[in-house]
């Protein structure tokens, strides 16, 4: 009995999908872009600001940042949450590199110089997922202001 209660669980592990392991960088990336996708309204100084962050951020070229904007955007489109994004920033960042990374979604939502409550909603909850304290959430929205 215990064999065939063992032998259907496997089957259910089995059909489990795998989640999908991303860099650093493709998570960062998915996140950035999914902020700037919040409100429906691609803004070209959003897009601007998206390319401008990763390359500064990550020390890339132009053709390095649309090869990750691309894979990125795809990740993102086959994703069904954050967590899996979450999971490689919290593994690879520092307290206080997470809380840069809640005040680069900021300056991207600060781009087009209007908050979208979906922005707004989009960054709240990341920063759960990165365990950023509410008064760091607060201070980096601040900092991206300035």
């Amino acid at each position: 009995m215990f064999k065939q209660i063992k032998q259907l669980f496997a089957v259910f592990d089995d059909q489990q999908p795998s989640m999908q392991k991303h860099d650093l960088k493709t998570a960062v990336a998915a996140l950035l872009i999914e902020v700037m996708r919040a409100d429906t309204k691609l803004e070209h100084d959003e897009q601007q600001t998206l390319t401008v962050t990763l390359k500064k951020y990550f020390n890339l070229t132009d053709i390095e940042v649309d090869e990750l904007t691309t894979n990125a955007a795809s990740s993102l489109d086959g994703a069904i949450d954050y967590f899996q994004f979450s999971k490689q920033i919290n593994e690879h960042c520092s307290a206080v590199q997470r809380i840069e990374i809640i005040e680069l979604l900021w300056r991207l939502a600060y781009a087009d110089e209007e908050i979208d409550p979906q922005e707004d909603y989009v960054i709240r909850k990341v920063a759960g997922l990165l365990y950023v304290t509410h008064t760091d959430f607060i201070a980096a929205k601040i900092a991206a202001t300035k």
